[in-house]
């Protein structure tokens, strides 16, 4: 992990600083009173690659002059072209639909986990893990507390359960058939350069090739199917045995799948 100081905003009150000293004591993480100083200041005093930034609407991860905060932004407007009636090509390679289970191994900053909750409903489970410890805490924060959206986006995100850890770990704990659907979307090995968004959660996403064994465990897990999203022309579908692969005729991702069984509302 990023080595990481906590601060607070310029203008911030005590109900911030309270805030910054919880998640110090929460994450294990030094804090520093902003005072004045500039965050890069803060930054060489702690020796710090990134820094925590606490102010009185979000949490966001300062790094290289990049910032990272949960904004449902694009899950937003996925979930508004399914209203229209489009096809959200993820969606369809999980054949996922209301009452079914989901574990994003791979959340991020949540967008596919707020998608797949919305479509889920609440008979269904969206569970999703992160390994970075300050990304888990801004995303879940985010999702319990952004407001200001239509009902059905904000009850999407509030059905999430959030877990930090290692996703090979959590699999491995896990009981067989238990989730419907086990997803995974790695950092990409070739970056998409188009995809601006990402770049500020680079810097603290595993960067890990995903491994046969977190395959071989999802398969274990999955009553139904693993999906795994990667560039159209990647070589990982092959070598992690994604035989089926599914996408947007013109997208330049795709969707690799191993089928488990064939759900009662799925074509054979």
């Amino acid at each position: 992990m990023n080595n990481l100081v906590i601060t607070t905003g310029l203008r911030n009150s005590e109900k911030v600083e309270d805030l910054a000293l919880e998640l110090s004591n929460k994450l294990k993480l030094p804090y520093l009173p902003r005072e004045k100083q500039s965050l890069e200041s803060i930054r060489q005093r702690a020796s710090a690659e990134s820094i925590i930034l606490v102010n009185n609407n979000r949490l966001s991860l300062v790094t290289n002059g990049m910032e990272l905060f949960f904004h449902p932004g694009l899950a937003k407007l996925r979930i508004k072209e399914l209203q229209a009636g489009k096809t959200d090509q993820m969606i369809s390679a999980m054949a996922l639909s209301e009452g079914k289970t989901v574990l994003d191994c791979t959340l991020g900053i949540a967008s596919d986990a707020i998608v797949a909750s919305y479509i889920a409903g609440s008979l269904g489970t969206v569970v999703g893990i992160e390994a970075s410890i300050a990304v888990a805490e801004i995303v879940s924060r985010g999702l319990k507390n952004y407001h200001g959206e239509r009902p059905e986006l904000l009850d999407a995100m509030r059905r999430i359960n959030v877990v930090q850890g290692d996703h090979l770990e959590y699999l491995r704990q896990l009981p067989d058939n238990c989730f419907d659907i086990v997803y995974f979307d790695p950092m990409f090995r070739k970056p998409r350069e188009q995809s601006s968004s990402m770049a500020p959660l680079r810097p603290f996403a595993n960067s890990n090739p995903l491994s046969p064994d977190a395959v071989n465990e999802a398969r274990r897990v999955a009553k139904h199917r693993v999906v795994m999203k990667e560039n159209r022309f990647s070589q990982e579908f092959k070598r992690l045995n994604f035989h089926t692969i599914q996408g947007g005729r013109y997208s330049p991702v795709a969707y690799g799948i191993i089928h488990k069984v064939v759900a009662d509302n799925e074509i054979p």
